[in-house]
């Protein structure tokens, strides 16, 4: 019995085990080592509660960014749902409401059903083993308020460790941290969609 082999499978299967070994990631559950620190984080997130502080400010906001993203997302009260979240979620954390905008366009492009083909979920694109890591398996990912309070706690989180620097956040974030490709995208859109009135 001859048994034929695939060359450009088995040069694909290579190429995927060469950049999770090379990503940090592992095949099983492409799961990267828990940081104590990001998880005590992750918890604390889960039970938090706050929103906009001045009435105003909010819907001028809400009006101009709900404009820029009505191409990306038709529906004005699915829009209005995430900026909301976005707004709040950031700004508990330090972070500019835009720049996770930003990181949403390049991430999954405000489908929050998205799923890459590490399993990552939802507008921000967090993996799923984190559920399980903090103790709530049964949250949604694909839940807009669930996915920015993990999304945003994770890249406050590695805007820390890298000392305010943004670049190298952005790397950790998307887990090619040193290259430059994501965070130029990151960096693209914010200044080209979701720049600061």
């Amino acid at each position: 019995m001859k048994i034929s082999i695939n060359h450009h499978l088995v040069h694909y299967a290579l190429s995927l085990l060469v950049f999770l070994l090379s990503t940090g990631i592992h095949a099983e559950g492409y799961r990267t080592h828990i940081d104590k620190q990001l998880k005590d984080l992750l918890i604390e997130a889960v039970q938090d509660t706050s929103g906009f502080t001045d009435r105003f400010d909010a819907e001028v906001w809400l009006l101009d960014m709900s404009t820029r993203m009505a191409k990306q997302v038709p529906n004005p009260q699915e829009r209005l749902d995430i900026l909301k979240n976005v707004h709040r979620e950031a700004t508990r954390v330090g972070l500019q409401p835009e720049l996770v905008l930003s990181v949403i366009q390049v991430e999954s492009n405000f489908d929050n059903f998205a799923i890459s083909w590490v399993g990552a979920r939802g507008l921000m694109q967090i993996m799923p083993f984190w559920l399980k890591e903090i103790g709530h398996p049964n949250d949604n990912l694909f839940d807009i308020k669930t996915n920015l309070r993990f999304g945003c706690t994770i890249l406050s989180y590695y805007l820390e460790v890298e000392k305010g620097n943004l670049f190298r956040a952005l790397g950790r974030y998307n887990g090619s941290l040193g290259k430059a490709r994501y965070p130029n995208k990151v960096f693209k859109a914010m200044s080209t969609k979701w720049y600061e009135q």
